[in-house]
This record gives C-alpha cells, structure tokens and sequence, in this order.
C-alpha cells in the first residue's frame, strides 16, 4: 500500500539549493562541498556514488539532519531544516527519517523487540504499543522466532534484520542506508537490496543509498556520483536493477571525468530469498555534535572530519 507523504504531488520531498560545507578548525578552513543543488521526490529510490573522500558521506549526513550546511538552503517537506536548533533535528530524525547503516549497533544488553522498540521508546509510545508494533517489523524481516534473543545468539545477517526492523519501526518518510551491504555476501546483499526495493515499490519510501559498489547502485532508479565535493553525474533509469533503460542524464560531458559504470547487473533478485538486512543506527535519536554520522572510507563521519 502507498504511504501518504505530506508534500504536495507536485514538490520534491528534498530540496537543497546552492549547499555548502566547510569544516573548520582552528584558523583552517576545509570546503567539503560545493553548491549542491538536488531533488529528491518522494518515492524515489537514490543511489549516492563517490570515492571515498568525495564528499558523499557528508552530504548524507547533511540530508539526515545529522549535520548543517555552512551555506544553502534544505528544503525537507517544504520546511527549511539547514540552520533549525539541536532539539528540532533530532525531532525531525525521530519522526521522519529511518538510518541503516553497514554495521549492527544492537545494544548487547536488550533483546531483539526491546532493540526494535527503542526509538519507540523516545518517541513516548507506551509500552504495549511498543512491543506490539516491534513484534509486528520483526514478523515483516522474517524473525518473528527470535523476539527474545540477545544480539549476539543471532547470525550476522539476522542482526542485521534486526537494525532495519528498527530503523523502519517509526515508519519513516525517508530512509538513508549508508554501505548497508558492505559486511555482507553476495547471496545476504542481495536478499537485502529485495528488501529495500519492496519497501520502495509497494510502500513508497524513499531510500537513499551510499554505496561503493556498482551492482549494488544498480537496483536504485537513479545514480547521483560525486566527486571532490560536487556532483558530476545524475542519471535516471526506468525501473530498477535489470531490465532498465537510461531516461535521463546530467552527467558531466565525455572526457570530463568517471566512466558510466557496466549495465550488466546481479542475477534478478527473488522474493523468496530471505530478508537480512544492515545495520540501523539510532542517531535518530542524538543531537548534533557528538561526534555522529554516516561512514566514509575506515572512519565516522563525524565534525571536522570530510567525507
């Protein structure tokens, strides 16, 4: 069934305008980005590309309100949320925004509905409710057997079931995954690519997705690539994954930088397949400035650091 999104059919659910971000230290100023301008609808499914270092990372952590822009304006539902305070953010990341990440975070000491229902928790929901609608995510991943299991009586890939379980459990607008199947296999990566294009086709979230990996951004309808702070390619597809033509492109012109990525794609991904899934971080819970945020290359993303 479709989600009802509160923009208007006709407005994007993302809208950054002339972003950019400097990282400051002491007398040093760092330019990690550079006059982003980008549109995101809702429902679209994003692949976000980039080397390490080219910015991508910190331009998730912009677009999932971990961070705010130097300069610009983020349009998310038609609020402007780039200069909001500390307390609206983390709201905004509580309510509207879900957060996958490619390691687990389960805290060791709950059991797998109580991880689930954490950020239920925060949002002031009641216990029953809590445990009755993480019950409910944890039947939709496939571990309705393994409510009462510590983390680490589970499989790699049923922890990871776990984390979307939680970062999907306060029905978010907007899921952002950076690298979820960077610890995986292929047969794991692609149960859990199955996943997020079922959320995206029959539930209508939008997914935004950082990867490194061209077999994995080829289940996204569009592949957004950065490069040293800018975008330099935005590309559309019909579909996702296999079976696709290219519809539209804005990448920059032949000879000016990366080369299209092969189209060839991995085998087509099947229903039956089991549902594991990377990590769901709770920074939906924490303020700025803690040092948290989305991965780039072998450390955090955190201030001061590029991405």
């Amino acid at each position: 069934m479709s989600r009802s999104l509160g923009v208007a059919p006709s407005e994007p659910l993302i809208r950054l305008s002339d972003i950019g971000k400097d990282y400051v230290s002491g007398d040093a100023v760092t330019p990690v980005l550079h006059e982003i301008n980008l549109s995101i609808a809702a429902g679209e499914f994003v692949a976000i590309m980039g080397a390490s270092g080219s910015g991508k990372s910190t331009l998730m952590n912009l677009l999932g309100c971990l961070d705010t822009p130097s300069r610009g304006s983020y349009l998310l539902e038609g609020q402007d949320v780039a200069h909001l305070d500390r307390d609206a953010l983390a709201t905004i990341r509580n309510r509207m925004l879900g957060f996958v990440f490619q390691g687990f975070n389960l805290l060791p000491r709950m059991n797998v509905l109580d991880n689930v229902a954490l950020p239920l928790l925060y949002a002031g929901v009641g216990r029953r409710e809590r445990q009755r609608r993480a019950a409910a995510m944890l039947e939709r991943v496939g571990l309705a057997a393994y409510y009462l299991r510590q983390p680490m009586q589970l499989s790699g890939g049923q922890q990871q079931r776990v984390a979307i379980a939680r970062a999907l459990i306060n029905r978010p607008r907007l899921i952002l995954a950076d690298e979820p199947t960077g610890n995986l296999d292929t047969v794991t990566s692609r149960a859990v690519m199955d996943l997020f294009v079922e959320l995206n086709v029959q539930e209508g979230i939008t997914l935004l997705l950082v990867t490194h990996e061209a077999d994995i951004a080829r289940y996204a309808q569009r592949r957004i690539r950065i490069r040293d702070g800018r975008i330099v390619g935005d590309d559309k597809f019909v579909g996702n994954e296999l079976g696709r033509t290219e519809c539209g492109s804005q990448s920059e012109p032949q000879g000016g930088g990366e080369q299209p990525e092969p189209r060839s794609g991995p085998p087509t991904p099947s229903p039956q397949t089991p549902l594991p899934l990377g990590e769901g971080f709770i920074c939906s819970l924490l303020p700025l400035g803690e040092g948290v945020g989305m991965r780039d290359g072998d450390g955090l993303q955190g201030k001061g650091e590029q991405g």
